[in-house]
């Protein structure tokens, strides 16, 4: 398909599309951008790519130009006329029409045998994290997310200790992949323009996890940790042992007067290990 707002705009005229406010749709317009998402997140042939809302089919058309499968979910079923055709070059994609939320992921995977299986998607801002969430807790093994999403949202992915953006989601995906800025995006590169610039975050799987007891009480643990961010450990997990926190702490030179905001992520480990 073409890449530029014209052209966009004119396959939105051809088949009389209305931009849906609910489904958070913003349609990317500039080829460089996609280019860069593609070669950044290294697709090849031997890669079955899931796209999440892959709209008028922009970003899909770099998918497919690059890897050996790309399937889709949409929710709006009134893109299927103009996603057939700025996709009518292509025979390697699959769209489905469903809520990818309520989808059976792992059922609809069983069919499709590659070496690696990627995420690859603009996702719609107001349900990146229960995207992001439902992609690690359905065990789909996924070996590499490339997605892009608000610049704030992806801040908070990235963050590090002794940050403003860490907080317990940072921790939850670190615990499963390596978390990278791959770029940028500018919010004038999309119809309709959003009211905020856009970055693109790359999950890389772990090789290995940490070693957890019990991964339950790790994440209540570090949710717990959070739930009053300016209060210290001593206040957040006052249900806890503080006197086993507390011995914790002191093996890396702190005490309860700490917040969690400066806690790595093998500290929570070490905590959780030793409750």
């Amino acid at each position: 398909m073409k890449y530029s707002k014209t052209s966009m705009n004119e396959s939105i005229d051809k088949y009389n599309f209305a931009f849906k406010k609910k489904f958070g749709q913003n349609f990317i317009t500039d080829k460089n951008i996609i280019n860069s998402i593609v070669s950044k997140s290294e697709i090849d042939k031997d890669t079955l790519v899931i796209e999440i809302g892959p709209g008028a089919g922009s970003l899909t058309s770099g998918l497919c130009e690059a890897a050996g499968h790309v399937l889709c979910y949409e929710i709006d079923s009134t893109l299927e006329e103009m996603l057939k055709e700025n996709l009518k070059d292509f025979n390697n994609y699959e769209v489905i029409f469903d809520d990818f939320l309520k989808r059976n992921v792992k059922e609809d995977l069983k069919k499709y045998h590659f070496n690696k299986t990627y995420v690859v998607a603009n996702l719609p801002y107001y349900i990146t994290t229960p995207i992001i969430i439902k992609l690690i807790s359905d065990n789909l093994n996924i070996d590499r997310i490339a997605v892009m999403v608000q610049k704030e949202v992806g801040d908070r992915f990235k963050a590090v200790p002794g940050t403003k953006d860490y907080n317990s989601l940072s921790i939850y995906l670190n615990y499963y992949y390596d978390v990278k800025k791959l770029l940028d995006v500018s919010r004038n590169v999309f119809i309709p323009k959003p009211n905020v610039d856009s970055i693109v975050v790359c999950f890389d799987r772990k090789s290995t996890k940490l070693k957890l007891n019990n991964e339950e009480l790790f994440f209540k643990l570090v949710r717990d940790s959070f739930s009053f961010k300016r209060k210290t450990l001593r206040n957040n997990l006052k249900n806890y042992d503080l006197n086993k926190v507390s011995e914790v702490l002191s093996k890396y030179n702190l005490d309860l007067t700490v917040r969690a905001e400066n806690l790595a992520i093998e500290i929570f480990v070490d905590i959780a290990n030793n409750l």
